[in-house]
C-alpha cells in the first residue's frame, strides 16, 4: 500500500472539514452505507488529485463542480483523463443538481457502483 504525502494528507482532512454544501448534502446521503449499503470516501487522496467521493469497489470516483469549475473546465479534463488512465472511472454533477435533483443524483450513482458488480 502507498503511503500517502503528508501534505496531500493534510489537504484532504482540511476539505473535509471545509466542505462545500453541495458536499455536505451528498456526503449526508452517502455517509456510513445510507445508499445501499455502499461504503464511500470524501476527500480521499487518488495520485495527485483529491477525490471528491470515492467508491473503492468500483474505482469510482465522483465529482461535484461548482461555479469554479467553469474556469478549469481545461484542468478538470485534464484530471479526468489522468484517472481514465488509471482505470478510474469519473462521474460529475454540478452542485445545482445536488441541490434540486438529488434523487435522480443517487440514482446515477447507485447505477454507477452497480456497473462493475456486471462487469
Amino acid at each position: 500500500m502507498r503511503r500517502i504525502h503528508p501534505e496531500m494528507l493534510k489537504r484532504a482532512r482540511r476539505l473535509r472539514k471545509d466542505q462545500t454544501p453541495a458536499e455536505a448534502t451528498l456526503w449526508a446521503r452517502l455517509r456510513d452505507g445510507r445508499l445501499d449499503n455502499l461504503k464511500f470516501r470524501r476527500q480521499h487522496p487518488i495520485g495527485p488529485f483529491i477525490a471528491d467521493f470515492y467508491f473503492p469497489q468500483a474505482r469510482l470516483v465522483i465529482e461535484l463542480d461548482g461555479g469554479v469549475h467553469l474556469e478549469q473546465m481545461e484542468y478538470d479534463q485534464d484530471r479526468t483523463a489522468w484517472l481514465n488512465s488509471q482505470g478510474y472511472r469519473v462521474i460529475r454533477f454540478s452542485n445545482h443538481e445536488v441541490r434540486y435533483q438529488l434523487e435522480a443524483v443517487l440514482e446515477a450513482i447507485r447505477l454507477a457502483c452497480c456497473e462493475s458488480d456486471e462487469s
